[in-house]
């Protein structure tokens, strides 16, 4: 009688963060459905907040009471070490995020109204606000929850699923721009439809494979099934494509640019931040657990995968005008950087330096893109926000402490010593030289000096060129953009000067790798 009580109370727990979630998320579609219009707002962004800081805190008392030997939900939902500092990461962006995203003047007043229309100018007069951005913001985030914690192939695909179809429709809403952005919704819609395809398609093969979809049963299936080998081989690839869309690694980058550029730049915050995080824990899990025993086939394709995705990144984003395209290439230059952790596959200790390393870089860049971009919703023209470069002119002379914490964080991209950037790459490419890819980190660093000099270009751009007279104006930042900079500059000066302690949680939860 008290173990039938007592597993499924256990599971609860263990999964207690993403029921939080997505309870928040259902409770605001109830919301949307019939409170009145002038009290959603007030209700929503408490809601929110609340969601998020308490599945953050489950999560910090699940991994304080242990972690369990097996995976929970009948073998689905791998709750280790991995997980729940993945889980962190996700919670703390998201809701520095969500304090970015209750900034009202970044939302369409009302989705459904053709832009320039009557209707649009009608729905602006009346003050009306869009506040079905808080309900997808959870969905999105119990998406990416789940993503990098799914133990078998089906789980992590509705994950996928749940984790972009509110993405799609959040890049859409931006109040300026309106075609521009509904243009990156659409692109992001048709290209990730494609790239869930192949991913469902590959699992499909892998299951003719193994027979089974969970993780394990394919690791165990790689030494005893034989004369298949290429239906593994084909899924594998097909799975591949799916998951690297989703990182934005090259050749699967080409929506990266565009959906950052016309997305409300609070939506790109979130998505340049968290989606990274949860798309490299699906990665790892799928090619450390379930084809971990096939790394003598994968590994040569990742290495083309990783030089190509840091050269296309960093020489692409040298010849980019606007900021936000700027950084988006960018971020596709920093995800080739983690794919040469995701190589270093070899003994326990290799692979626990790795794991650590890659959780540790992802928590440094996840701060420092979200404050990247809440400076960018502050430096606004008469169109909205001042993305082309040459806009930027003479910023360190109108508001110098604004360009001097950009600045920042554009070094701590760069990689600068002092910058949590410094040590992300340090210990990614120490793992990489560790487990034999040496190659891999010279090209890396080469590509890194690369990415130095757009980095440089704009805070010399910044602070010794002649403001236009035109130049754009500083807007006054809300309470919640004020603290998202803030907590993001404090972020990366923290883990520049004094990373140990993250060092060691990142060392604590990859110590056990993952359950199997």
């Amino acid at each position: 009688m008290n173990g039938t009580i007592q597993a499924p109370t256990i599971e609860y727990a263990l999964l207690s963060p993403m029921l939080i979630v997505f309870g928040a998320a259902i409770i605001g579609v109830l919301v949307e459905a019939f409170a009145p219009r002038y009290l959603r707002k007030s209700i929503h962004v408490p809601l929110t907040l609340l969601a998020l800081f308490g599945a953050f805190v489950t999560t910090i008392v699940t991994a304080a009471n242990g972690l369990p030997d097996k995976a929970a939900a009948m073998g689905a939902v791998a709750i280790d070490g991995p997980s729940l500092f993945i889980w962190g990461i996700i919670l703390i962006l998201a809701f520095i995020s969500a304090l970015l995203i209750n900034d009202d003047e970044q939302f369409v007043a009302q989705a459904a109204a053709v832009p320039g229309s009557a209707d649009e100018e009608e729905a602006v007069r009346s003050g009306f606000v869009q506040t079905e951005v808080y309900p997808l913001l959870l969905f999105a985030v119990g998406g990416m929850l789940l993503f990098p914690a799914a133990n078998d192939l089906l789980m992590m695909f509705v994950a996928l699923e749940v984790m972009s179809l509110p993405l799609y429709l959040l890049c859409g809403l931006a109040r300026r721009r309106r075609l521009l952005s509904q243009e990156a919704s659409v692109k992001y819609f048709l290209l990730g439809a494609f790239s869930s395809a192949f991913f469902l398609y590959g699992m499909a093969l892998v299951y003719g494979y193994a027979g089974s979809v969970d993780l394990k049963a394919i690791s165990d299936a790689l030494s005893s099934v034989a004369g298949q080998e290429t239906l593994l081989l084909v899924g594998a690839a097909m799975l591949a494509v799916g998951l690297l869309f989703k990182i934005g690694a090259a050749p699967f980058q080409a929506w990266k640019p565009d959906v950052y550029q016309g997305a409300p730049t609070a939506v790109t915050a979130l998505m340049a931040s968290t989606v990274m995080v949860a798309a490299f824990g699906a990665v790892l899990r799928v090619f450390w657990v379930a084809l971990g025993g096939l790394e003598w086939n994968w590994q040569p394709v990742m290495w083309g995968v990783a030089i190509l995705t840091m050269i296309v990144g960093a020489i692409l984003a040298i010849t980019q005008t606007d900021i936000k395209r700027m950084l988006a290439y960018s971020s596709v230059a920093h995800a080739g950087f983690l794919l040469t952790g995701v190589i270093a596959v070899g003994t326990f200790a290799q692979n626990t330096q790795a794991l650590s390393a890659i959780l540790f870089y992802l928590a440094a860049y996840g701060f420092t893109t979200v404050g990247a971009f809440a400076v960018v919703t502050m430096v606004r023209d008469a169109g909205g926000e001042a993305g082309h470069l040459s806009r930027w002119a003479g910023l360190g002379k109108r508001s110098p402490i604004l360009a001097g914490i950009f600045a920042f964080f554009l070094l701590a991209f760069a990689g600068i010593p002092l910058t949590s950037g410094f040590f992300g790459k340090y210990a990614v490419f120490a793992a990489a030289i560790s487990g034999g890819a040496l190659p891999l980190v010279v090209v890396g660093v080469v590509t890194s000096a690369i990415a130095a000099f757009f980095y440089v270009r704009v805070i010399v751009l910044m602070f010794f060129s002649e403001p236009a007279a035109d130049g754009p104006s500083i807007a006054a930042p809300t309470v919640g953009t004020s603290a998202v900079v803030a907590l993001a500059a404090a972020a990366t000066v923290v883990l520049g000067i004094f990373p140990q302690p993250v060092l060691d949680l990142a060392d604590q939860a990859a110590s056990a790798l993952f359950i199997r």
